[in-house]
């Protein structure tokens, strides 16, 4: 009933009490009901990718969640995450430096830490509600020029999430081969089903796959 939702869902546990049992529960929710990943720390990185194997992709989060952490360390971050069974990254943007203007630093970030991706997917978080809609504009030409495979509203830690506004100003001024990522404050299937409608084709979130179970426990 709901497997074209979940299968874009990153199945996701990034609060900051998570234990290894919360995280293998994920993880184990995540293979049964057919989610795109699991999105979780990157301490739990090795933990869960060897618990997984090939059942499910392990997506982790880099200079999370503020974004400002110098490039030379969220490209160690990267790196590290990659050698420890990543194959997704989620990367915080440097907020500052889009409101200083600082385009060619963001850019030259994204890349580096891309080329540190070794091949991975990565998604760039540009955390919509601190910024006016001509820096997200901007930033959907940055992450475009930058050969990201995503743009990501949230990181779930700020005043506010996704809304379906942002996702679809967010769509339409992306390149044409790079996909919109929804997350923060996704809280029901009609939610789910609205950022889809105006072209999310992934979802960060931790209720989706909890309402499906509780659905089925009925």
């Amino acid at each position: 009933m709901y497997e074209d939702i979940l299968k874009i869902v990153d199945h996701t546990l990034l609060s900051q009490t998570a234990t290894w049992e919360e995280i293998k529960q994920i993880c184990d929710d995540g293979v049964k009901y057919g989610t795109a990943s699991v999105c979780i720390p990157p301490s739990y990185v090795k933990q869960a990718a060897e618990y997984l194997g090939d059942k499910l992709k392990v997506c982790t989060v880099i200079g999370f969640p503020n974004g400002y952490n110098t490039t030379a360390v969220k490209c160690f971050e990267t790196a590290e995450a990659v050698k420890e069974g990543a194959s997704e990254i989620d990367m915080v943007i440097n907020i500052g430096w889009l409101k200083d203007k600082r385009y060619d630093d963001i850019l030259n970030e994204i890349k580096a830490i891309k080329a540190a991706c070794d091949g991975r997917l990565l998604k760039v978080i540009i955390e919509t509600c601190l910024l006016t809609d001509e820096e997200k504009i901007k930033m959907c030409e940055l992450v475009t020029e930058a050969g990201a495979e995503f743009i990501k509203t949230s990181t779930g830690f700020s005043k506010a999430g996704a809304t379906v506004a942002d996702v679809e100003l967010m769509r339409k001024n992306v390149g044409k081969d790079v996909k919109v990522k929804a997350a923060g404050g996704i809280s029901s299937i009609d939610d789910a089903k609205a950022m889809m409608a105006v072209g999310a084709e992934r979802l960060g979130t931790s209720r989706i796959v909890k309402i499906v179970k509780a659905e089925e426990n009925k």
